[in-house]
């Protein structure tokens, strides 16, 4: 990202928004966190600005930042590589907390995404485990270590490197699963977890009535933001691990709430 100055006064909304649009268009995508240091401003304030821009037609929230409408989409972080490389401390944190919540001979579901990838690794020492994923890459890595795995199938996205939709959560209905990890994209109180793809949608609730306990595994950048479609409520979800840079304001408000929450 080329050298921006940080205002030396705080900026109203329209300033601030007008700025990361500016932002956007030197470098087509970015993530939150590379905007709250840039500006000086917090995780929140720049998710209120990215609702608020998205709003109005001229951004699109992707996993863990934002694009301009219009930018090329191989440039942007909805593409799998780019991913990879944000907040991976935290997915590797969130990796280990979700791990810890499989237990020997269990049937475990994981979502596509790289924070459900990085739980990957932390299965192969479980044993006795089958794994469903609609995920390819988690599919190939366990068909390496030959742990038992089921593949979803259904519609092929290759952005994401995953397959969704009806064919997908037709076979999530034919399965008994111990306990399922979903990933998000977006999160927060109000909306729950959104997505902005019915295929999504659609995947994600099959493994929600599929699994006798639902996980939501999502760090805390991508929590302030909301998709299209609303996949589940929070309270619907048995447990959400996130990392611990999760405001304390918004600890208390999830909490009041009844969302059972685990910090990595």
């Amino acid at each position: 990202m080329p050298p921006h100055p940080k205002p030396s006064a705080p900026l109203i909304p329209d300033q601030r928004q007008h700025e990361i649009v500016e932002l956007l268009r030197a470098s087509v995508a970015l993530s939150v966190r590379e905007l709250t240091e840039t500006m000086n401003v917090s995780h929140m304030t720049v998710r209120r600005d990215i609702a608020a821009l998205e709003e109005a037609g001229l951004v699109e929230s992707v996993p863990g930042g934002v694009r301009l409408i219009g930018s090329p989409r191989q440039q942007t972080p909805v593409e799998r590589a780019p991913r990879t490389e944000l907040e991976t401390p935290a997915k590797q944190a969130i990796a280990r907390a979700a791990a810890a919540h499989v237990r020997p001979g269990s049937t475990v579901f994981l979502d596509a995404g790289t924070t459900c990838e990085a739980i990957v690794e932390r299965l192969l020492t479980i044993s006795g485990i089958t794994v469903v994923t609609n995920d390819f890459l988690s599919a190939m890595r366990l068909m390496a270590e030959n742990v038992m795995a089921i593949h979803t199938g259904g519609t092929i996205d290759s952005n994401s490197g995953s397959s969704s939709g009806p064919l997908a959560a037709a076979t999530l209905d034919a399965l008994s699963i111990d306990v399922a990890f979903l990933s998000a994209g977006a999160w927060d109180l109000a909306h729950g977890l959104t997505t902005s793809e019915t295929d999504k949608l659609t995947l994600k609730r099959a493994a929600d009535q599929a699994a006798e306990r639902t996980i939501l595994v999502a760090d805390s950048s991508k929590f302030g933001t909301h998709a299209r479609f609303r996949a589940l409520n929070l309270d619907e979800l048995d447990l959400i691990i996130t990392d611990g840079r999760l405001p304390e304001k918004e600890r208390t408000r999830l909490e009041d709430s009844g969302i059972h929450l685990e910090y990595a």
